[in-house]
């Protein structure tokens, strides 16, 4: 992780810090941090914020075991604001919410951007061990193949009444649509970009 260059005196000696979830992408909370509380956060890798009301540091988490376990810090263009990327253990607010705003916060579709990026480096990091590089590859015939494979599959496993079956060829099937994408070097956005126009007709 990157050398974070924050100006403590500019702002008093705190810094606000947004918490959000690395998955779904949601503002989960807004905390308060000294120099101490980031370099603990750094060192550790569970959030650890300044509390404006104790007078100390304190690691979210510490008593409730509800952590937020870091998994990137981002620093605003002006050096003075904290983005903090985290995977919640359990839910964030003391209330017993998922979020410190009251909503929910069960989706999981931002995954699909991070898996998009894990396909697209193996598409320009090949590895012998990758399976996704070794469809890229065999070329876009046997990329487009394996989309049909699991498109017919799903539509089989729809017949029946079997969740985990459905679920699993479901997953292969949306994976290897991304593949498909990459291999044509086209984005998932332009896709969305087709089905936000249609919505508009």
């Amino acid at each position: 992780m990157e050398e974070l260059k924050i100006d403590f005196e500019k702002v008093n000696g705190l810094v606000p810090a947004i918490i959000q979830d690395a998955n779904t992408n949601k503002v989960l909370m807004l905390g308060y941090m000294n120099e101490e509380a980031l370099k603990q956060t750094q060192n550790t890798g569970k959030v650890t914020f300044f509390s404006r009301t104790k007078q100390r540091l304190w690691t979210k988490g510490e008593t409730s075991g509800n952590f937020l376990i870091v998994i990137d810090i981002l620093l605003d263009c002006d050096q003075d604001t904290l983005l903090i990327k985290v995977e919640p253990v359990g839910p964030v607010c003391h209330t017993g919410a998922d979020t410190c705003f009251k909503e929910d916060n069960k989706s999981k579709t931002a995954f699909i951007d991070h898996l998009r990026s894990i396909i697209k480096d193996r598409k320009n990091n090949p590895s012998d061990q990758s399976y996704t590089a070794s469809l890229f590859a065999k070329g876009i015939n046997k990329v487009a193949q394996k989309v049909g494979e699991e498109a017919v599959e799903i539509v089989i496993e729809a017949k029946d009444d079997n969740k985990e079956l459905f679920m699993g060829e479901a997953a292969d099937l949306l994976f290897h649509y991304l593949v498909l994408l990459e291999a044509k070097s086209y984005e998932l956005d332009e896709v969305m970009e087709v089905l936000i126009e249609r919505h508009k007709e």
